[in-house]
């Protein structure tokens, strides 16, 4: 019989920090028959929990781990690592403008960095948490690219594919709507107005005074192509309007 003691309550043995310690090379098709092993919804349950233990880290300015990562959170998800932490990184850039950044290769630990355009003056950074921010400037280059106006449907099914659903309460954002539809408003980091004769009522988004204050169409349009991996001239129309507002 095995001599190895188990930890009270957590399920692990005493060992398994060395087993958590590496990740198992795998070749893209191995990995693509091991995520074809698991549902949909596994996967992305892992991703969720991934995002918010690194926001978690985060905000307390705690260097992240690999091991922890695995121990934590992947778990028995360890042969579909790479595409758990893809995923989860493709969110933290999309959603919070925050990129993970390994500081140790020898250990394996990371930190999040920001990638969000520059904005002018420190209210924008001190009066909101990270994760709004990131959330507001998704929203504003949305808007952005579609015209600088967009309707309130759009913007909500934007959100959807993000993973941050406005029906729902999120455990970073708690209530979408009234986040962006109230505290943003009354920030004046957007404007929204109600279109006429619309039943249900309809609403169109767009800049408030503040945003257009506090940062630039020339800002956005960058982290827009970044986050897309394209030149800020592949959208001809939208550079030209950046061009003239700088």
């Amino acid at each position: 019989m095995s001599q190895r003691k188990r930890s009270r309550g957590s399920g692990l043995t005493q060992g398994d920090d060395e087993d958590f310690s590496v990740v198992p090379t795998q070749s893209p098709s191995q990995v693509q028959r091991n995520l074809e092993s698991r549902s949909q919804e596994e996967i992305n349950r892992k991703v969720t929990e991934l995002v918010q233990f690194l926001l978690v880290k985060d905000q307390k300015k705690i260097p992240i781990k690999r091991v922890d990562i695995l121990k934590k959170v992947i778990r028995e998800y360890k042969d579909v690592y790479s595409e758990i932490v893809n995923r989860a990184g493709r969110t933290l850039q999309q959603v919070f403008g925050l990129q993970m950044v390994e500081i140790d290769t020898k250990h394996h630990i990371y930190i999040l960095t920001s990638t969000l355009p520059r904005v002018e003056g420190e209210n924008l950074k001190q009066d909101i948490q990270t994760a709004k921010l990131g959330l507001l400037i998704v929203i504003l280059s949305f808007i952005f690219m579609k015209g600088n106006s967009a309707k309130d449907s759009a913007v909500w099914e934007f959100l959807r594919r993000l993973r941050v659903h406005p029906g729902e309460k999120h455990e970073v954002f708690g209530d979408v709507k009234k986040l962006v539809m109230e505290e943003f408003v009354r920030q004046k980091y957007l404007e929204i107005t109600p279109i006429p004769l619309t039943d249900p009522p309809e609403f169109n988004f767009q800049w408030g005074p503040r945003a257009a204050k506090e940062t630039s169409k020339k800002d956005i349009l960058s982290f827009v192509a970044k986050m897309q991996k394209k030149e800020p001239s592949f959208w001809i129309s939208q550079y030209n309007e950046a061009k003239a507002n700088t």
